[in-house]
């Protein structure tokens, strides 16, 4: 079972894409597993966003576009809302007994998002536990393949540590998961158009999935690459030069074949722009091209689809209903290994019977 997803906080962006969403597909059409789940975390969304459920609302449907628009595809994957599926808050409460509280504020993810959000001096308790959440996401539709971001890997060393415990005092029913990583580790961790170490919706520094042609052009041409390089002639950087940095994850030799072919491959790039005599504006102007390659037939789906926003909703409901069935089905097989299927259990009732009966 694959089990993944994404908040609803905002459109996605290349970070999204290649940190997770090509993967998705790669491996939906793989057909190698029994099921795949892809959960758009609302309720999850909700840890952080309690006093603006707006945000959420309005961009659940932009989600929901860009995975379509990215290929995933709803005859082979099942969509669902978090939200809509009430096992997932069940079994959050059930697992919340299995972990400490001193445990949950050690969650490397955790800390940095406590950090990043300035919740260090009022920090909401339902974003303190939501590596318990992402728990129940996980192991209530028995997923054990996980494909994700690098920081990601902490929350599912805690999904496995609450298995374990689980099963060590209730009995064996859920298998621990482990992590699929991009295989380009560049991708791993798209860094912002910024220099910033991280790609992020909050910090305004993305590329969109849903961002017109005109849009990317304008965020490649403002990339940060080596304040150094200023004059064409000078010897440049390309470590840490985001333009490279990029081009390390899109960039084939076809590319180069057909808007540069001046050079064979992205290293023969490198070493002229390392040795001087190449400009940042030729090397974005090349790197735009390469996007637009990626990103123009996801464009055009999700217009497709904006148009189309029914089957889009229709896509939603009927992937959570699915989820809905599976969800219940774990959960009365979790009740019944803790003892807490009172009224389906033939043998407590006739024990308590046996016990009053005079």
């Amino acid at each position: 079972m694959i089990l993944t997803g994404d908040r609803p906080t905002g459109r996605l962006h290349l970070g999204h894409y290649v940190g997770s969403l090509k993967n998705r597909v790669k491996m939906q059409n793989e057909s190698d597993y029994e099921k795949m789940y892809v959960m758009i975390a609302d309720s999850q969304a909700l840890t952080d966003n309690f006093d603006n459920p707006a945000k959420i609302r309005e961009n659940l449907i932009e989600v929901a576009l860009d995975y379509l628009s990215c290929g995933i595809d709803p005859e082979k994957v099942n969509i669902f809302v978090q939200s809509q599926v009430e096992e997932l808050t069940e079994l959050t409460f059930y697992f919340l007994n299995l972990v400490t509280l001193s445990r949950l504020e050690r969650n490397p993810t955790v800390k940095s998002e406590i950090k990043l959000r300035n919740f260090e001096t009022s920090l909401p308790a339902g974003f303190l536990i939501y590596p318990v959440s992402q728990a129940a996401d996980i192991l209530l539709f028995d997923a054990n393949i996980i494909p994700v971001g690098v920081d990601q890997e902490p929350m599912l060393e805690q999904t496995r540590e609450l298995a374990r415990s689980f099963n060590n005092i209730y009995g064996e029913i859920f298998t621990e998961p482990h992590a699929i990583l991009p295989e380009n580790k560049q991708a791993r961790r798209m860094p912002g158009i910024d220099g910033a170490a991280k790609m992020s919706k909050s910090l305004g520094n993305a590329i969109y999935l849903a961002d017109d042609k005109a849009t990317v052009k304008k965020k490649v041409m403002s990339m940060y690459t080596d304040p150094d390089h200023i004059n064409i002639d000078d010897p440049g950087k390309v470590e840490g030069n985001i333009v490279f940095t990029y081009l390390d994850v899109f960039s084939n030799e076809s590319h180069f074949e057909k808007y540069l072919p001046e050079y064979k491959n992205l290293n023969e790039l490198k070493v002229h722009y390392q040795k001087g005599g190449l400009g940042d504006v030729k090397c974005k102007k090349f790197l735009i091209k390469v996007l637009e390659e990626e990103l123009a037939p996801i464009r055009e789906k999700r217009a497709y689809y904006e148009q189309n926003l029914d089957q889009v909703l229709e896509i939603l409901e009927k992937g959570t209903q699915e989820a809905r069935k599976v969800g219940r089905a774990k959960i009365e097989e979790v009740k019944k290994v803790m003892g807490i299927d009172y009224f389906s259990d033939d043998t407590y009732i006739k024990e308590i019977k046996k016990k009053y009966t005079k």
